[in-house]
């Protein structure tokens, strides 16, 4: 049979991830011709009219941007409490895309936006360990005590432990500068970390995320991310995912 699967062509459409699709089919959720679908395997056709929860869904054209957020911007489409948003730097056509994963108010750098649910749920599920890089400077001098304790683990939160690799760039008796690796999206999870412990976070910046770096972009600049960039992005996440299984 041709055609494509229920889970991608959901998928397709940007609210989910195959993942999550599978999860919307097998609870009755989908609709395809007005009949309730729960068959995983099941395939539809170009004419075929597919429902999510009564919704009538299309696939769409996936697109994928890198952003560099500027310090003031929190990474939310709307704030009830009336804070700039990114959406407020990016123009209007551009509006529908999310970002994958977060940045706090006052850190800057790169953010991925994109409308493929598929490729949000891979740089952003807890268990995938996708690394992002940051450039951090505190307003003191690290010491050895404080950088096995970061490799060692930080309990940030009660039953949650927060790890970083750290390499020193520059230190001084008033000034570090390190680039530090993550592999987990625990919220604030950096200033967190060195508030604990004793250091205050004088700026933070994220320059890579998996394989997408910030390079060559300004503040508040928005690109298309390349093709060719993508396709190795999606092979350096589905490697990473399968080492992880």
């Amino acid at each position: 049979m041709t055609g494509t699967r229920l889970n991608k062509y959901i998928a397709s459409s940007g609210i989910c991830s195959r993942r999550a699709a599978d999860e919307l089919i097998e609870s009755g959720k989908v609709m395809v011709n007005g009949k309730v679908v729960k068959e995983l395997g099941f395939k539809v056709e170009a004419k075929d009219k597919v429902f999510v929860e009564k919704k009538l869904i299309h696939p769409v054209k996936n697109e994928y941007y890198r952003f560099y957020k500027p310090a003031g911007y929190i990474t939310t489409m709307d704030d009830e409490k009336g804070r700039k948003t990114i959406y407020d730097i990016l123009p209007e056509n551009l509006n529908h895309l999310k970002p994958a994963g977060r940045l706090d108010r006052e850190s800057t750098g790169l953010l991925i936006l994109t409308n493929d649910g598929e490729l949000l749920h891979l740089l952003t599920h807890p268990t995938a360990k996708v690394p992002k890089i940051y450039l951090v400077q505190i307003e003191s001098q690290i010491t050895n005590s404080d950088l096995k304790e970061l490799s060692n683990g930080i309990e940030i939160e009660p039953g949650k432990k927060a790890f970083a690799d750290v390499e020193v760039l520059e230190n001084s008796k008033n000034s570090t500068v390190m680039r530090i690796t993550l592999y987990q999206g625990m919220n604030r999870q950096i200033r967190k970390m060195f508030q604990y412990l004793g250091h205050e976070v004088k700026s933070l910046k994220r320059i890579q995320h998996a394989t997408i770096t910030l390079e060559g972009l300004r503040r508040g600049e928005f690109k298309p991310i390349k093709p060719g960039q993508i396709k190795d992005l999606k092979n350096f996440l589905n490697r990473i995912s399968n080492k992880n299984v």
